[in-house]
């Protein structure tokens, strides 16, 4: 089987510190070669293919400011659908620009939708409900308009997770920086709690971070560290007494939380989106509906066993266990 895998050009893939899109793209990618599956990336031309690597753009837009966004896109996209007859299917991991393009070819597609930025972007989907396969990447993120072939969650590497059981007394909070994510509803959880925090993620907000974050940053109770990579992120999820995942919208997946299991650590989030579907509540950390019901949860924390919280990751979250599901929507499309 020869695939053609699109990833997002935004970042390197897999990305140097934040690019979730561009991390699952490339896990997808090594599960399934890891499965026999001829895999041909399309991304940026820095970046790590388990398989060949095919590029227009030499680097990610958000890493080069002299980029036209709209134009690396464009570019990308097309990049892969003039050669499209090259490969037995496609797998668009890059929204909804790419569907457009799948009654101008022969070769099937398949599109995991990685969340919907709008509402209004569901009528693009919905057009193409005949000629595509479209994947969800959660049972609660998936619109009553649009015909799925399967649910897949997100897989991670094991291996790049380091197993802790024995925490230090912070919490942390892991992700962008913006109202949706709630860095402000981690803050006040954490000093209801008295407990420190730790926040680790880019600025994607500059006015929330100053009005609603900045303020509380004292370098000793609320301490933020900017962006991390890999190994930092490591170090932090398995230090952390537990996550603090407070989102303020229905999360689609939340990577942070996978990987936060996998290092054994807790994690403590609202109630929405997809968060009941990768939290077992009560076992892996707990599931709030308000900052005081969370800070009410934080020393509960200390009862939950690491070990299973690593065992239920691994169990669900997994490069392999995403891997298998995604060879399954392949061998279905395909007939084989």
């Amino acid at each position: 089987m020869k695939l053609a895998l699109l990833s997002p050009v935004a970042w390197r893939t897999p990305p140097r510190h934040y690019g979730p899109w561009e991390q699952v793209s490339y896990n997808i990618a090594k599960g399934v070669a890891d499965l026999g599956v001829e895999v041909t990336l399309f991304a940026t031309g820095d970046s790590q293919s388990p398989g060949k690597l095919e590029y227009i753009c030499n680097k990610g837009y958000e890493e080069d400011k002299e980029a036209d966004a709209k134009v690396d896109e464009c570019m990308h996209i097309s990049c892969l659908m003039e050669r499209a007859e090259e490969y037995d299917l496609i797998h668009n991991n890059f929204d909804f620009l790419p569907v457009t393009y799948s009654r101008l070819i022969d070769t099937p597609m398949v599109t995991t939708i990685h969340g919907f930025s709008s509402p209004k972007i569901i009528p693009v989907y919905k057009r193409y409900n005949d000629s595509v396969s479209y994947v969800s990447i959660s049972n609660s993120d998936r619109s009553s308009e649009l015909s799925y072939i399967a649910t897949v969650y997100n897989g991670l590497d094991p291996s790049e997770f380091t197993f802790s059981k024995d925490p230090e007394e912070y919490l942390l909070f892991l992700g962008r920086i913006h109202h949706d994510k709630g860095a402000y509803e981690a803050v006040q959880i954490a000093g209801k709690a008295g407990r420190r925090l730790l926040i680790a993620g880019i600025v994607q907000d500059k006015d929330y971070f100053s009005q609603k974050v900045e303020p509380y940053i004292d370098g000793e109770q609320v301490v933020y560290l900017g962006s991390v990579g890999p190994e930092k992120r490591d170090e932090l999820l398995g230090g952390a007494y537990a996550l603090l995942h407070p989102v303020n919208f229905e999360e689609p997946f939340g990577l942070s939380v996978a990987e936060s299991m996998f290092c054994g650590t807790p994690v403590i989030a609202f109630n929405r989106g997809s968060m009941p579907e990768l939290i077992v509540n009560g076992k892996t950390g707990f599931l709030a509906g308000s900052v005081d019901e969370a800070a009410e949860s934080v020393d509960r924390v200390a009862g939950l066993e690491r070990r299973y919280c690593r065992q239920w990751a691994l169990q669900n979250f997994s490069i392999e266990k995403m891997a298998s599901g995604y060879l399954d929507v392949y061998k279905k499309i395909l007939g084989i």
